[in-house]
């Protein structure tokens, strides 16, 4: 396969994989990770670039998200208070996670996030038809694990904060969208410590292609939260966490 047939794979899969993210606030850096891993690319060429392109499609799709009203990030509302809090936290955590993903074997990592997304599936199913009163202290509490996971693989951010957020009363539209701005801004405070501790030395190559597939897919997934039923979504939500548990594992073990 020749460069220009990789590239327009590489950006096929980014578009698909971005679109089922800000669709269902997971799956990108879960799902694309392994992907990019059977074709040949190492950790630290992968996931340096799914930060980066997720810190324009996640900006990108919160601006969509509020556009088409799943979300209403008004300065002071309280969709905005709860995305600047989790992206406070976030910054923190991924601060701590670069460095032993650099450091570190990863098989226990990744078991680790593998049993905790399948776990956030099974509680959001299990309590499908269950109101949750809403908690700051859960909220920042999401911030620092879900972040903590991004740093070291790539994935591992979405299931937990949309979950999470669901969980601690959030509703399913707006847990996506404040997902989508908080998750941008965590992959900011990612890619720059990824430049101080690889002192610029990262392979950019997979970059161009994962910025503009995930860019082009966000209006398209934002379109869809607006046509779906919250309770519908909540559901999806719930499988679509528990596969991406099971997916984790199964790659680890398989």
């Amino acid at each position: 396969m020749d460069i220009l047939h990789f590239s327009v794979l590489i950006l096929f899969l980014a578009f698909l994989c971005e679109y089922i993210d800000s669709s269902l606030g997971m799956g990108y850096g879960t799902t694309l990770t392994p992907l990019l891993l059977i074709m040949g690319y190492n950790p630290l060429q992968i996931v340096p670039a799914i930060l980066l392109s997720e810190l324009f499609s996640g900006l990108s799709a919160a601006f969509f998200h509020h556009k088409f009203k799943n979300v209403n990030f008004k300065i002071g509302g309280s969709d905005f208070k709860i995305a600047v809090v989790m992206a406070g936290c976030s910054v923190f955590g991924v601060l701590s996670a670069v460095f032993i993903a650099l450091k570190l074997p990863s098989f226990f990592l990744k078991l680790y996030i593998g049993i905790l997304v399948f776990s956030m599936g099974v509680l959001i199913l299990v309590t499908i038809n269950r109101k949750f009163k809403f908690s700051w202290k859960k909220i920042t509490s999401l911030g620092l694990l879900a972040a903590f996971n991004k740093g070291i693989s790539g994935g591992g951010y979405g299931p937990i904060v949309t979950s999470g957020q669901i969980l601690s009363g959030v509703e399913s539209k707006n847990a996506i969208g404040i997902t989508s701005l908080a998750e941008g801004v965590t992959c900011l405070g990612g890619v720059i410590t990824y430049l101080i501790y690889t002192n610029h030395t990262i392979d950019w190559g997979l970059a161009p292609s994962l910025v503009l597939g995930a860019i082009l897919s966000v209006p398209v997934a934002a379109y869809t939260v607006k046509k779906f039923k919250g309770e519908r979504l909540r559901l999806i939500v719930g499988v679509a966490t528990l596969i991406l548990g099971l997916i984790t594992l199964g790659k680890l073990f398989l």
